[in-house]
């Protein structure tokens, strides 16, 4: 006979004393998991960022939209003067998506968010999240991101039809990048985002703030996987690439191909890519070529530049 344990559920306060010193933090250090739960790509802007009089808990920025993204947490059921908050923040930083997370929420205040979510154009989308805290017996506790709310991405998608004609080659880039982060999420566990983009890039996290991987068509006819660099200070870019051309022959060596080291004169932002001919135009089986080539190159990025990008993070 089985012989099972005790499943508790803890109260956040148990966990986290403090929501701006403890539960925060915490947040920041997890963003990646928030956004795999949310299916996005979250990467953290800023903790407890002013706006006015007032301090926003998180600020990230969606990779792959490249929008802004607030972030308000308690510890608490949610209350009228979070929600009130929400809207406040949103409007300074001009948020393209909105989330609250709290212990537990309103009927209120979900019907509050829907109703926004309905109401709203189809760049602004609100989400809800709860932060369950579960243990067994003794055991060390853990945490789930469960999603209440989120946009009817049916509703937005036929506004903006409504709203603005279809470009096909929009529609294209939009196929193309739902069956790339599918296949990066479903079959390598690469990526938690959901929502390919009618855009000519995505990008996707590095684990580190203003480091990012990235696929893109070119307007030269050519599709490039890269390693972007840019923490927001030139002196920090230039350190970051420096180290890494620095050990370009191993690095060239491990990845296995030559690669392209591009230091971006005159702007502030470097990378390290590799390309190959192609274009979004491109039809059956060179567009599946495409999409075979753009999954291995991305997962060979990420084999040859992780630990090498976490050690000099480390010592910036």
């Amino acid at each position: 006979m089985a012989d099972f344990g005790e499943l508790k559920r803890k109260s956040l306060r148990e966990i986290w004393q403090h929501e701006a010193t403890a539960f925060t933090p915490w947040l920041a250090r997890n963003i990646e998991a928030l956004g795999d739960a949310l299916g996005m790509e979250l990467e953290l802007a800023g903790e407890e960022v002013a706006v006015g009089d007032f301090s926003l808990d998180l600020l990230a920025n969606d990779l792959g939209t490249g929008g802004r993204v607030i972030i308000e947490n308690q510890l608490t059921p949610s209350d009228h003067d979070h929600l009130g908050k929400l809207i406040t923040y949103a409007a300074g930083f001009g948020a393209e998506k909105v989330i609250w997370l709290a212990e537990t929420l309103r009927e209120e205040h979900r019907q509050a968010l829907e109703w926004l979510n309905q109401r709203t154009d189809e760049e602004t989308q609100f989400f809800a999240v709860t932060v369950d805290v579960l243990q067994i017996d003794n055991s060390r506790p853990a945490y789930d991101f469960k999603v209440l709310v989120m946009p009817n991405e049916w509703q937005k998608t036929a506004k903006r039809r409504r709203s603005a004609p279809n470009s096909d080659k929009g529609e294209r880039y939009r196929e193309f990048y739902q069956r790339l982060i599918d296949d990066l999420r479903e079959k390598h566990h690469f990526t938690g985002a959901r929502v390919g983009q009618p855009q000519n890039w995505y990008s996707f996290s590095s684990g580190h703030t203003g480091i990012r991987y990235g696929l893109v068509f070119t307007q030269g006819g050519k599709v490039r996987a890269e390693l972007y660099i840019d923490l927001g200070d030139a002196e920090k870019n230039q350190q970051v690439f420096n180290y890494l051309e620095q050990r370009k022959n191993e690095i060239e060596t491990d990845y296995g191909a030559s690669l392209s080291w591009e230091g971006l004169d005159n702007r502030r932002a470097s990378r390290v890519a590799i390309y190959r001919e192609g274009s979004i135009q491109d039809e059956g089986e060179t567009l599946d070529d495409i999409h075979d080539w753009s999954v291995g190159e991305l997962l060979r990025m990420k084999r040859v530049f992780s630990e090498r990008v976490r050690e000099i993070v480390r010592m910036l």
